[in-house]
């Protein structure tokens, strides 16, 4: 028997537990990859093949048997109707953002979860994404725990940069269901920097191109002495390589009605012709020309494709990742000659027309000496190492779209830019709007426009237990804190009282596929409609809090004007509503400054009021020895 010696203070506490290895995992669309790091020495956790891809293919059996992976894979084509894949798509979304092929859905939806988190119907059971993930990141840790020889208990999980709030905690509820202990959710560009940047020594700014199955992302980084700070972030988190195949099997399904009829197909059938349209897209990356079947029904097509016929396909899907990737360049301020490199991420990378088109924007070829399916993995494994053992490397991520709140008028305060580097925590006073005002309506929103009505709202809470104060006497500090893994937590506190209110945002899911790609584009295409739009919500709010204040004066300080004045002030005040109802912003700031002209002699006589009262029963001699108090002791 062999004893254990360790130095003074050292020693481990008995029964101390063992909290395991820690690893990265890329837990992708269309495959997913786990990796550690050890002395930063990285290793990639392969099968018995050599293999460290695990598809990301779930296959449940009517005996209630899970298989992941390849094995999953082999029974799309045999037994499509048990087989779920490319469920990260729907992480953290809802019924209405699945795609349908040729009308059909690829999934049997449980119908009960209607307007909520999509449910899927397979082989007799009820599963949420979140379910299907955590089957995937079981095969994952098993996978590690096989090849590390020990048990593995916590990962860094890497995830698009898009990814909104609701599919990073989605996530994080799969790796809980799993048994991981998630120590961090990194962007997957930026996981892949941190590979590349270690690996190569690399220095200066770089582009991240990450085309996966399901997500696309572009992110520009400085890297310098250790520290790989995002300079800007842009993506779509619902276009991939799942949209080549879709638009293969769509030509396939259309030639096949030409020559069959028309059928109706089932959602089993429908996951069929999305395999054989993945299948056609990996042999034409190599090869000019193929042939494919597609059995349907007992009846079976014969469907041919050439490349060019292909790349005709895909220009378009390759088109949008270029326009997010110009939007991104124009956010940083920056052009393409300021790139120093191109790293290429996911497997649809591997397409050659995608490698032709990167290289036309950016003006050179891409950098390839880096397995694009990998090093998502490797660089997740380096932040794991980071976390749990220490490194001289820092990640600075950034929010990839603006959070604000509601303020009067429907305006939208933003309280965190994007692009701002995470984690971060920002706050912003605001003020009650009316006299003895209690509560107050917290109402969180994201996006890059000037409206409420054009944002996405996130959540909302209440603020209650102000003290009764007159309008704008209250202070109340909102803050915004967004983590490292990018998730968002807002408080609110009242500052005389110290009432405070705090809440986690997470919608029941994510933002749907057309708002998380337009938010930006739409913000600069009505920039200045937006801002007109803002200046007149802000003029019309400012007259309205004018006019209640004048009336509440009115009312308690009326006596001090004659009728002719009592009159004028009154129709001033008309003139106001009916602006502020009818009129754009310039007749709305006239008739403010007329009222405010109207009342001039009205404020000028209250102060007087208010100095007599202060003054009343104060001799001349009692106030000459307060103010000579005052003057010695400034």
């Amino acid at each position: 028997m062999l004893l254990q010696i360790h130095e003074p203070g050292e020693t481990p506490l008995p029964h101390a537990e063992d909290k395991g290895a820690a690893v990265g995992i890329d837990l992708g669309t269309t495959n997913s990859v786990v990796a550690v790091a050890e002395a930063g020495r990285t290793t990639v956790l392969r099968d018995a093949q050599g293999s460290g891809l695990i598809p990301s293919v779930v296959a449940y059996g009517e005996d209630g048997t899970v298989q992941v992976g390849a094995e999953a894979r082999r029974e799309l084509l045999d037994h499509p109707q048990t087989v779920v894949s490319s469920v990260k798509r729907l992480m953290g979304r809802g019924i209405a953002d699945v795609k349908s092929l040729a009308g059909t859905l690829p999934f049997e939806l449980d119908a009960a979860a209607e307007g909520g988190m999509v449910r899927l119907r397979v082989s007799g059971r009820t599963l949420t994404p979140v379910e299907v993930s955590a089957d995937i990141l079981r095969a994952v840790q098993a996978r590690a725990e096989a090849a590390l020889g020990r048990t593995v208990k916590r990962a860094v999980v890497t995830v698009p940069a898009y990814f909104d709030d609701a599919a990073r905690s989605a996530t994080k509820d799969a790796a809980r269901l799993a048994g991981l202990e998630v120590l961090r959710l990194v962007n997957e560009p930026t996981a892949a920097a941190l590979a590349y940047g270690l690996d190569n020594q690399a220095e200066g700014l770089y582009a991240v191109y990450d085309l996966g199955g399901g997500t696309f992302d572009i992110s520009l980084l400085r890297m310098e002495k250790g520290v790989f700070q995002v300079r800007a972030t842009g993506g779509d988190a619902a276009l991939g390589g799942d949209d080549l195949d879709h638009a293969i099997a769509e030509a396939f399904l259309a030639d096949r009605a030409k020559s069959l009829g028309e059928v109706a197909i089932t959602p089993a059938e429908v996951k069929q012709a999305l395999a054989t349209g993945r299948m056609a897209k990996e042999c034409l990356s190599a090869s000019p020309w193929g042939e494919w079947l597609i059995e349907i029904d007992g009846k079976t097509s014969r469907h041919q494709l050439d490349l060019k016929t292909f790349e005709a396909l895909a220009a378009p899907f390759i088109e949008r990742t270029i326009t997010l990737c110009r939007g991104v360049l124009a956010d940083a301020g920056i052009g393409v000659e300021d790139i120093k490199g191109v790293v290429l991420v996911g497997g649809s990378t591997r397409v050659p027309q995608v490698r032709r088109r990167v290289a036309e924007f950016f003006g050179r070829e891409p950098l390839a000496n880096i397995n694009p399916d990998e090093v998502v993995a490797v660089g997740a494994a380096l932040q794991a190492e980071a976390l749990t053992v220490g490194s001289e490397t820092l990640l600075l991520d950034v929010t990839p779209l603006s959070l604000g709140i509601e303020t009067m008028g429907g305006i939208v305060e933003k309280v965190i830019p994007r692009n701002t580097p995470i984690p971060v925590a920002m706050a912003q006073e605001f003020t009650t709007y009316q006299d003895g005002q209690d509560a107050m309506l917290i109402h969180v929103v994201q996006g890059e426009r000037e409206m409420v009505g054009q944002c996405r709202s996130l959540a909302r809470f209440v603020l209650s237990g102000i003290p009764s104060m007159a309008a704008g006497a209250a202070r109340i500090r909102v803050t915004f804190a967004v983590d490292a893994d990018g998730l968002l937590t807002v408080s609110a506190k009242e500052a005389v009282t110290g009432v405070e209110q705090e809440i986690s945002v997470k919608p029941s899911y994510g933002l749907t596929d057309d708002e998380m790609a337009h938010m930006l584009r739409d913000s600069l295409v009505h920039a200045r409609d937006d801002m007109e739009t803002r200046l007149l919500a802000e003029a019309r709010v400012e007259a309205v809090r004018s006019l209640l204040a004048v009336r509440a004066a009115l009312s308690v300080d009326g006596d001090l004007l004659s009728d002719e004045e009592q009159r004028a002030i009154h129709a001033a005040l008309e003139a106001v509503e009916t602006a502020v109802r009818d009129a754009g912003r310039d007749g709305v700031q006239a008739a403010a400054a007329d009222l405010e002209a109207a009342t001039k002699t009205f404020a000028e006589r209250r102060m007087d009021r208010g100095i007599r009262a202060a003054l009343a029963g104060q001799s001349v001699e009692r106030l000459g020895e307060r103010f000579g108090e005052e003057e010695n002791s400034n």
